[in-house]
């Protein structure tokens, strides 16, 4: 069995055994070093958000057995996509195709913003009245599937490796548990490392309700993305502990911090106008601006 194979017969236990670790180091990060007091009871709010994760977990097996790293497989056995059409090292294949998928899960976050519909399944994301390391997960099972859909197109059309689809998912799970972790990290650090990976003052900054800066800092991992298309926002106007986390249209924490309302939250209410490039922004704390 080479190096590929043995990556692709334990990637369920990886992936979980990196979940698992990291999740631990986060949430003892957050207690001993919180950047924000939360509003609701921690009890609360990680019932929901890790019990849509479960779901999702569970769908994700259902309807995609093999998961990205099968179709990674199938992919070089069959000579799909680019690298495996092209004599690429596999040195350089590897952190190549990590890096193109990055910018593939940016591009997605940018879509489900821009396109009203997709909004709809994104705001369950966006709901979270506080903001932790489970905020990082919690994502309507129909955008999951989405989710893959646009994750195995991207793995064909770029051929990529067994081992780059596994160190991206990886990547991207502890990535997202790191920066929406409640976290508060020494001021020099951030600024330091928020020039390559997006630090949690960073993302939490799209997380705020005001309408341009949750439509800003969309990148997960690496943070070239933002500064080169022009949506990247340094902090929010009210600073990070003033901020306010959410949607200002659902505060209700029977909606948003239980999980049959946030399963049923893409299908409550009109489609309204949120594609990015016909918003008005506002600078105002108006509670009563629609959203």
């Amino acid at each position: 069995m080479n190096f590929e194979q043995l990556i692709l017969a334990y990637e369920p236990q990886i992936r979980l055994g990196f979940f698992v670790g990291v999740f631990v180091i986060v949430a003892l990060w957050e207690l001993a070093a919180p950047r924000r007091v939360l509003k609701l009871a921690r009890q609360q709010r990680w019932t929901a958000n890790l019990g849509i994760v479960v779901i999702n977990t569970v769908l994700v097996r259902l309807v995609f057995p093999t998961a990205a790293v099968g179709m990674a497989a199938l992919g070089a056995e069959r000579g799909w996509g680019l690298l495996n059409n092209f004599e690429v090292p596999f040195w350089l294949a590897v952190p190549m195709a990590v890096v193109a998928l990055d910018f593939v899960v940016w591009l997605q976050h940018v879509m489900v913003h821009a396109v009203p519909v997709l909004w709809r399944l994104h705001r369950v994301h966006h709901a979270d009245l506080d903001y932790d390391l489970t905020t990082g997960a919690r994502f309507h099972p129909i955008e999951i599937l989405l989710s893959m859909g646009i994750k195995f197109a991207a793995i064909v059309l770029l051929g990529a490796p067994v081992v780059a689809v596994v160190v991206f998912e990886v990547l991207l799970s502890a990535c997202a548990m790191f920066n929406h972790g409640n976290l508060r990290l020494p001021a020099s650090l951030d600024q330091v490392l928020r020039w390559f990976l997006v630090t949690p003052d960073m993302h939490r900054v799209h997380h705020s309700v005001e309408d341009d800066e949750s439509n800003s800092n969309f990148g997960f991992n690496l943070t070239w993305w933002d500064r080169m298309f022009g949506t990247y926002q340094a902090e929010p106007r009210a600073g990070q502990v003033g901020m306010t986390i959410g949607i200002r249209s659902h505060t209700d924490p029977k909606e948003v911090s239980r999980l049959p309302g946030m399963l049923l939250m893409p299908f409550r209410g009109k489609v309204t106008g949120y594609a990015i490039n016909r918003r008005e922004w506002t600078l105002t704390m108006d509670p009563n601006h629609p959203r």
